[in-house]
């Protein structure tokens, strides 16, 4: 598996993961229904997207935000 995300672009995943979760558990706003999950769910795949590295979304459209890649 290639690694097309640079460093910057896994940061980037991890806050919005980070602030998801924090809508999803620490607020009223997305606290129940499909709202609570949806955030969850997509949290889940930036933080794994982030800690692997590789964008399936990037390597249909033939994005790379990594350099050294």
């Amino acid at each position: 598996m290639t690694r097309n995300m640079g460093n910057v672009d896994r940061a980037l995943r991890l806050v919005a993961a980070a602030l998801l979760l924090w809508a999803a558990f620490g607020t009223a706003v997305a606290a129940t229904g499909a709202l609570h999950w949806l955030a969850i769910l997509v949290a889940g795949v930036f933080v794994l997207t982030a800690l692997v590295g590789m964008c399936p979304l990037y390597r249909v459209i033939g994005l790379k935000t990594c350099r050294a890649c």
